[in-house]
């Protein structure tokens, strides 16, 4: 019977190890930066905006959108693909027009493969002379609108799901040998 509890309170210190040093595994990529920052107020609208990460973002396409919305849902991301540089995402933006706040929307794949959302707003304080974009290309941009859920398992439940397993396989292997000591002492 020492053996039993010995081997299971090895067995549960074992998960918890293996659970207390998965933590970095939880991290997804962080905005540490972005350019304009988020409550900025221009005097004339950015021709790019650059978000800096914690860590490097994953470059491909379709990977990495954005949305700059304007007053009355008016859109403002310019065509063309995101510039990707390490942990640095840049994208074009069109000439803004009217003075008024301007929401950034972004999704980006982060370094672990889980796509990251979020968002920021800077206000534009002179009118520009740029037009909104056409309603047809503001479409295929809603990805990067920051209501968009992420898609995934979290790591969690595969840490839960192996820490489940490896209790279930050490009880297995602790009663087939408990069942053979028994079929030993009987002969």
């Amino acid at each position: 019977m020492r053996r039993v509890v010995s081997l299971l309170l090895t067995g549960l210190v074992a998960g918890a190890v293996v659970l207390g040093t998965a933590t970095p595994a939880f991290a997804h990529n962080v905005l540490v930066s972005s350019d304009p920052k988020d409550g900025a107020r221009l005097e004339s609208g950015p021709t790019t905006i650059t978000l800096t990460f914690d860590q490097p973002v994953q470059a491909g396409e379709k990977f990495n959108t954005i949305t700059v919305t304007g007053p009355e849902g008016t859109r403002w991301e310019a065509d063309g693909e995101p510039t990707v540089k390490n942990s640095s995402v840049v994208f074009p933006v069109r000439p803004l027009g009217p003075a008024a706040e301007y929401a950034v929307g972004y999704r980006i794949l982060s370094a672990d493969g889980h796509p990251v959302t979020g968002s920021l707003k800077f206000t534009l304080t002179k009118a520009g002379d740029g037009t909104p974009a056409p309603a047809s290309s503001s479409a295929a941009q809603d990805a990067a609108s920051p209501s968009s859920g992420a898609g995934g398992v979290p790591i969690w439940v595969w840490i839960a799901g192996a820490a489940v397993l490896l209790a279930g396989g050490a009880f297995l292997a602790l009663r087939g040998g408990a069942d053979r000591a028994e079929e030993s002492s009987r002969r």
